[in-house]
């Protein structure tokens, strides 16, 4: 399941990776995605958590993509992920080359203070 989220007042948007991760829930979170940069301001940053991440089947990756593309293109400042067990970071930073805009932060953090600290909380 991904979960689609966000905090006006934090300009904050939440991408969460829940449990087995199926290529079908991509077209329901392009949806949620789409609503949820309605709610959040330009320059706003992006916490993907995939701490509750068991599974994703390789046939996500290209939505993966797309949802990176869309998310740029809506001008945040800073995607930070949260991957506390490196295990599951399938390819990610190759992903951000072909489908993030190239002056985009991001940063992968291991841990919650990190993550905390790096989006202010």
């Amino acid at each position: 399941m991904l979960l689609v989220t966000s905090n006006k007042s934090k300009r904050l948007l939440n991408i969460r990776y829940l449990g087995q991760v199926r290529l079908d829930e991509f077209q329901s979170a392009l949806e949620d995605l789409k609503t949820e940069l309605g709610a959040v301001s330009p320059n706003f940053r992006c916490l993907v958590d995939l701490s509750q991440l068991e599974s994703l089947g390789l046939d996500c990756v290209p939505e993966i993509g797309r949802v990176m593309e869309f998310m740029g293109q809506a001008s945040p400042s800073l995607v930070v992920r949260f991957i506390p067990d490196t295990r599951k970071d399938f390819g990610l930073n190759i992903l951000t080359i072909f489908h993030y805009p190239k002056h985009l932060r991001v940063v992968t953090c291991h841990n919650l203070n990190d993550v905390a600290k790096i989006l202010g909380l």
